[in-house]
């Protein structure tokens, strides 16, 4: 049975210290478990100060991170290198201080890769990629420890945005157009990869997440908040700072 619980931080710097903290423990749970370990990243201001946390804790060195495979829930599709790519964010705050794998590094692909300016052959590729991850006999998905999402102002995760076509994909990965925040053109995991993901963690911060946060854990309609559409297949954590928090009920509040 999947286990949702709402912990309230006190503001963002506690916030990605204590998230930061929580991944290296299920981490080093996971291939203590399993030998290796798979984390889906995000972008954004959060998840920027997330990975930067992890990379000045000393406990990161627990982890043997030769056996971490790294994802990506979406990514803006832009040429390699390009500032406003999650893998950009992500190399410069954290993967390129740690000893990973490159072959365990898996981006999602650029505007100037081998699909060219292609998102649904880009999407597709990725799709391809996850699939040749999995184990054999099993699912075309790998399996995926924690999933990180951040949640947008309007309740969007990834890049499935509030009644856009994305919301009713079926597929693995599907490219976005007429994204509406910029830039137009994206690619993204699904609802459903998401929600194959043992634990989804929802993490948000500041006043102007408050009201799409409160109504995502309240329970409205995925459709038109996709925040609220997800849940993992053992535990969905709302990782949230005080801000953010203002639209919860107490009730299913876990202060820290």
């Amino acid at each position: 049975m999947t286990e949702t619980s709402v912990v309230v931080h006190a503001d963002p710097d506690v916030l990605a210290q204590a998230v930061a903290a929580r991944l290296i423990v299920k981490l080093i749970d996971a291939q203590a478990e399993r030998g290796e370990a798979a984390v889906v990243l995000t972008g954004g201001r959060v998840a920027a100060a997330v990975q930067r946390a992890v990379r000045t804790l000393p406990a990161r060195d627990a982890i043997d991170w030769s056996r971490v495979d790294v994802w990506w829930g979406d990514e803006r599709f832009l040429p390699s290198g390009h500032p406003d790519r999650n893998e950009t964010q992500a190399r410069e705050a954290l993967l390129d201080a740690l000893p990973l794998d490159p072959a365990r590094i898996h981006p999602m692909p650029a505007s100037d890769g081998p699909d060219g300016d292609d998102p649904e052959a880009a999407a597709a590729r990725y799709a391809a990629a996850l699939a040749a991850a999995a184990r054999p006999g099993t699912a075309a998905l790998p399996h995926l420890d924690v999933l990180m999402l951040g949640v947008g102002e309007d309740g969007h995760i990834a890049s499935v945005f509030p009644e856009h076509p994305v919301t009713y994909e079926t597929r693995p990965v599907s490219a976005v157009r007429g994204s509406p925040k910029p830039p137009p053109t994206r690619i993204t995991l699904t609802i459903p990869t998401i929600n194959a993901a043992e634990e989804i963690w929802l993490v948000a911060a500041g006043a102007d997440k408050s009201r799409a946060v409160g109504m995502a854990i309240a329970g409205a309609g995925p459709v038109q908040l996709p925040a609220a559409g997800v849940t993992g297949v053992e535990r969905t954590l709302w990782l949230l700072d005080r801000a953010a928090a203002a639209d919860v009920k107490r009730s299913v509040r876990s202060l820290r």
